[in-house]
């Protein structure tokens, strides 16, 4: 497999943890470089191991992993966006950004539920004999980068929203996780 579809595979795996960085980005009163960096490196990161975890497990648990990745997924993304539904509406007005906590649970969590596909594609890897280690660094660099404009964006849209910003970041969770499990469940 070339550098070039590697590339594309990781852009692809990265999505997600784009819109999530989008939507932490949303949800944040203000985004200071270190919370984007630290969006970043938990993305990248669980996006470098996963596929190693993948690769090594191989394909003796594919059947396993596949039959319940996308539920694992749709249930982390949606029980974290209803938790920020439920806050932003707890609250008042005035402090409707900026009262999410980019806690390591919290973004572990995110991190796990936008790169389960990573360990699939890691299964894969192994099937086609690659060099796994060289695909997984490409794959974390990209999401790495990926949500830090992902954080950047999010901080744009959160702008304009003001009050909203929380729960439309909740909602964009929700939608994703939604989205992995129909795509997964009707073969999209």
């Amino acid at each position: 497999m070339s550098i070039f579809s590697v590339f594309f595979i990781a852009v692809g795996l990265a999505m997600d943890a784009c819109a999530v960085s989008v939507s932490n980005g949303i949800a944040l009163k203000k985004v200071r470089r270190k919370d984007a960096l630290k969006m970043a490196l938990f993305f990248g990161l669980f996006q470098f191991f996963m596929p190693l975890v993948g690769y090594f497990l191989g394909s003796t648990v594919r059947q396993y992993i596949e039959a319940y990745d996308h539920w694992v997924a749709f249930i982390l993304l949606a029980l974290i966006g209803l938790n920020m539904i439920k806050e932003a509406r707890s609250e008042k007005e005035e402090e409707q950004r900026g009262s999410i906590v980019l806690s390591a649970k919290l973004l572990t969590l995110q991190a796990i539920a936008t790169s389960i596909d990573a360990l699939a594609v890691g299964v894969s890897f192994a099937m086609l004999k690659m060099n796994v280690w060289s695909a997984s660094m490409v794959i974390g660099v990209v999401c790495f980068g990926l949500s830090l404009f992902g954080s950047s964006m999010g901080q744009r849209v959160g702008t304009v929203l003001e009050e909203k910003a929380q729960i439309v970041g909740g909602i964009v969770l929700i939608v994703i996780g939604t989205r992995i499990l129909l795509e997964s469940l009707l073969g999209l």
